[in-house]
């Protein structure tokens, strides 16, 4: 498991409360786990709440993180190959999928739009929004 790398800044930063006790890499992809609250993305389905611009250690005290919704990035992908100019969402286990249709809609999880195809290392160029 790898966290999304940073290409493109983002413009777009949203903070989102977090637990106390999480320990989370800058780079992670998030899902929602509450009212603007969020938590690592573990599952296909997951609705996606942003990735994180800034590392948090656990227990440190801080309740909030800020969490990218544009930009562009190198993310992991599953085994499924992904075309360049689909539609990408959390596919679980910190990578994305192709999306599927209007089910990725529905459940929120789908994030943005390949840029590249897949590469030696099952990495691709996802620009967060679609745009």
């Amino acid at each position: 498991m790898a966290v999304a790398t940073c290409v493109e800044l983002p413009r777009i930063i949203v903070r989102r409360t977090i637990l106390d006790n999480a320990a989370i890499p800058l780079g992670t992809t998030m899902k929602f786990s509450g009212d603007n609250t969020a938590a690592a993305s573990t599952s296909d389905g997951d609705a996606f709440a942003g990735i994180t611009t800034e590392e948090k250690t656990a227990n440190d005290g801080i309740t909030n993180l800020g969490m990218a919704l544009d930009g562009a990035w190198d993310m992991d992908t599953t085994s499924a190959a992904i075309p360049v100019g689909a539609m990408v969402s959390l596919g679980g286990n910190q990578e994305i999928a192709i999306s599927v249709g209007t089910a990725d809609l529905v459940d929120g999880s789908q994030c943005g739009r390949a840029e590249t195809t897949r590469d030696g290392n099952d990495r691709i160029r996802v620009r967060l929004g679609g745009v």
